[in-house]
């Protein structure tokens, strides 16, 4: 068996690659906590800004006039009770009434209507000001919470890149060779090992004259020299021709999936709110998201979508789910002041040993049926793009062979009879024999549209099935 033999020191282009992102990350790390250092904001007015308020008035409408007893420094100092009281009229109505006044002024000062005006001028704007300072300390602290998780996604893939073996030079002539004896001439070949076993490969490969090879069939090729089943992912070439070009190949796990979906949209409307997605990375991981967004119909289904789409990039370019998860949050919370969160729901599944990791963000319970019986992973959390800090939930099992994941969104849960719709839908589930995946999702629906009268939410249901190959 081949022993990793890897150099532990910078003459090794992944421990410097990795070397240097880690550095970066600590940068982006010191920056958010000296940025973060003393930010805080302030919930309301202040005693002081009364007093500024009250003084400047009386500077501008009492002249030397002290009979009411309000204008001057010392004046409200000995009014504690009433500049609080003062205060709170003003933030609750948006205004000072001479009711709200004191009965000396009232008696007494002959530019009432004058004064009052300057008051509300001067507290009005020093809300306003407390309004800007606030919003400027929160799209700080969003950017340093960015900044932070940027930090921590450097991290992340530094570490991949560290625990990465190049390990071509072991069957490079034997992929060379056996390619040559089927015409097709590779020129470039790498083959990375991950710290999970997990191998991935890149290929520079054409066809001699005019033949046309498929990826397909390079790839029971490949696995014949270095052994072990290759598939080539959705989103590589396709074709080899006699133009050089890139293949990409990855090795098969002990574990496929198959998946269905049914999905109903909410009554009068046309689209669907909900959106999911299904992919396989390059560590052997099939991961599913599902993800519904805030009401229901086309600006429901906007939101879902970005949210899947951010969500699926993150996924794709190598990083872990928690972090895309947080990654997915903060950019949301970044877009602008109003918030449209969605609910997210991701279920990773490692395809070499079985394990399932499911985190999510607001979303519904997760059912996984294994062995006759059905396991309900929940959780409350809050949804994406609502508040910063907030951490994905996650839940791990492992799955056996014939096992499946039955995801689901809030619609479908609700329009389940009974109170306790989770323990429902576990009955409903223990209680159906075994079909596949798509025709246990139109089930779900199916059962679930007959027991409302009308559909008041967007319904979809997302069942995973994994078996051994």
């Amino acid at each position: 068996m081949w022993k990793r033999n890897r150099r532990r020191d910078m003459t090794d282009v992944n421990v410097y690659t990795a070397g240097r992102l880690n550095g970066m990350a600590q940068s982006l790390s010191l920056l958010a906590k000296s940025c973060m250092d003393g930010m805080e904001g302030e919930h309301g007015l202040t005693r002081e800004d009364a007093v500024a308020a009250m003084q400047t008035s009386a500077a501008v409408v009492c002249g030397g006039c002290r009979k009411c007893g309000l204008s001057g420094a010392n004046a409200p100092e000995g009014e504690p009770y009433y500049l609080y009281y003062l205060l709170h009229t003003f933030e609750q109505k948006g205004r000072v009434e001479h009711e709200d006044m004191p009965r000396l002024f009232e008696e007494t000062c002959r530019y009432k209507e004058d004064y009052l005006t300057q008051l509300h001028r001067k507290l009005g704007r020093a809300g306003m000001n407390l309004e800007w300072k606030n919003r400027f300390l929160e799209s700080r602290d969003t950017a340093m919470v960015q900044f932070r998780e940027l930090a921590i996604l450097l991290e992340e893939f530094a570490h991949q890149m560290e625990q990465a073996t190049d390990i071509t030079a072991r069957s490079e002539a034997e992929v060379k060779r056996l390619f040559r004896g089927y015409h097709m001439t590779v020129q470039n070949m790498l083959m990375l090992e991950y710290e999970n076993r997990q191998r991935e490969a890149y290929l520079t490969v054409r066809t001699q004259g005019n033949r046309c090879v498929t990826a397909k069939e390079a790839a029971v090729l490949f696995g014949r020299a270095v052994g072990g089943s290759w598939y080539v992912p959705p989103d590589a070439r396709a074709l080899i021709t006699k133009q050089a070009s890139v293949i990409r190949l990855l090795q098969m796990g002990q574990y496929r999936t198959m998946w269905g979906v049914a999905r109903y949209p909410c009554e009068g409307e046309t689209v669907c709110g909900d959106h999911y997605s299904c992919l396989e990375d390059a560590l052997g991981q099939a991961v599913f998201c599902l993800s519904d967004g805030m009401g229901s119909g086309i600006s429901a289904s906007g939101e879902s979508k970005r949210v899947i789409e951010l969500l699926q990039q993150l996924l794709e370019t190598g990083f872990s789910a928690r972090a895309a998860l947080k990654m997915v949050n903060t950019v949301l919370l970044l877009t602008g002041t109003e918030q449209h969160p969605a609910t997210l729901d991701v279920c990773c599944m490692d395809l070499r040993t079985g394990v399932l990791e499911a985190m999510k963000m607001g979303a519904a319970a997760t059912f996984v049926m294994s062995g006759g019986t059905v396991s309900v992973l929940e959780t409350g959390e809050l949804p994406a793009g609502v508040l910063n800090g907030v951490e994905p939930v996650l839940l791990t099992r492992k799955l056996w062979d014939g096992d499946r994941i039955v995801m689901m969104t809030d619609g479908v849960l609700d329009a389940w009879p009974g109170e306790d719709k989770e323990a429902g839908m576990r009955q409903f589930l223990e209680g159906t024999e075994a079909q596949s995946p798509q025709e246990l999702a139109e089930r779900i629906l199916e059962f679930a549209g007959q027991q409302a009268e009308a559909v008041r939410d967007d319904m979809t249901a997302l069942v995973i099935g994994i078996w051994k190959r």
